[in-house]
This record gives C-alpha cells, structure tokens and sequence, in this order.
C-alpha cells in the first residue's frame, strides 16, 4: 500500500473511532484534518472506503436517515463504522513509530491522533520529527550560503522563509517534546 493510502486509511480509521459518519461527512473532516493543501476528493474517499470495507476494518451502519422519507431522486448516505478488527489496525497503524511517522505525509495524521497514543509513542514520533526538521533546517542554511550571491533577491527571500519557517517548527516540535516530557498539555498549535 502506498503512503498517500496509508495516510487515507490510518486517516479513515482515526475520525471512524470517533463515531459512525456518512461519506459526505468523513470527507469534511478529512480536508480539515488533511489540510486544504491535499484536498481529499470523493475519487480518493470512496476506493479507500470499499478497500476498508472489504478488509473487514470498517461496516456499514445503515443509511444516515433510516427513519426518515425517502426524498424523490435521492440517494440514502451510507453510515460508516468501524469494527473491532479497525480499531486493532488503527492501533498498530497509529503505534508505528517509525521513519515514516516523522515525515510530512504521515506526520500531521498521527500528530492529530496522538490522544490514542502512549506517551513513549508521541515522544518517539516527536523527536525522529525534530531530527528530520533539523537536517531539513542545516540544509537550507547550507544551500542558502552556498548560493547567496547567485541567487535574486526573491529566491533569496523564499530561502529565508524556508529556514525560518523551519526553525519555527523546529521550536514548535521542542516545546512539544518538553510538555511531553513534563506531562504538560501542548500550549498552542505552531504559527506559519
């Protein structure tokens, strides 16, 4: 399974062990988790929804307005749910600490799922987070050295938001990981 696919489903599974939800509404709340950056399409949504469905991991609950008329022309939404066997997936899903959890395809989706999570997990994400945002950080600033007097200053200054968009969440990431550590509630979401 791809990465986008996987973020989908560890995405699918998180907002379903929340409550059953119709399509419409998974995918709202998909765009908000995902961001508008990587608008989440029904042309994703419902493939994704039918591999989940075949798995055993999500069911169908239904439609959204059981007891309600039919109104003429119109489709019943279709409830989902996830099942016992989803709510293991998304567990070891979501527990995968690994180098994919620290990149920015997977980041975010684990990161608003950390409720779910240990703290030895969060920890784990959040520091191979920093670690990556760090070679990330001392590349631009060696590429920003390296270039700086071949570069206009429009590049240059799209250079300079790139590292200090990086330092900040840099910063970010180590104010986490301090709360964490300390059993802190984080204080506040980063500033782009």
């Amino acid at each position: 399974m791809g990465t986008r696919s996987s973020v989908y489903m560890l995405a699918i599974l998180g907002l379903l062990t929340d409550g059953p939800m119709h399509g419409y509404e998974l995918r709202k709340r998909l765009n908000v988790l995902l961001g508008t950056l990587r608008a989440f399409s029904y042309g994703s949504l419902y493939p994704c929804l039918r591999d989940l469905l075949a798995q055993g991991l999500i069911e169908e609950a239904g439609p959204a307005d059981a007891g309600a008329p039919a109104l003429s022309g119109k489709r019943a939404k279709i409830v989902y749910r996830i099942t016992a066997e989803g709510k293991e997936h998304f567990a070891q899903l979501l527990g995968n600490a690994g180098p994919s959890s620290w990149e920015d395809a997977e980041f975010g989706v684990h990161f608003a799922f950390f409720r779910h999570l240990d703290s030895d997990v969060r920890l784990r994400i959040l520091e191979g987070r920093r670690s990556r945002l760090e070679e990330r950080r001392e590349g631009v600033r060696s590429q920003l050295a390296r270039t700086r007097e071949r570069l206009d200053r429009y590049t240059q200054e799209m250079q300079r938001y790139g590292l200090e968009s990086a330092e900040r969440e840099v910063r970010w990431i180590s104010e986490l990981i301090h709360d964490e550590r300390s059993g802190n509630k984080p204080r506040h979401a980063p500033h782009n």
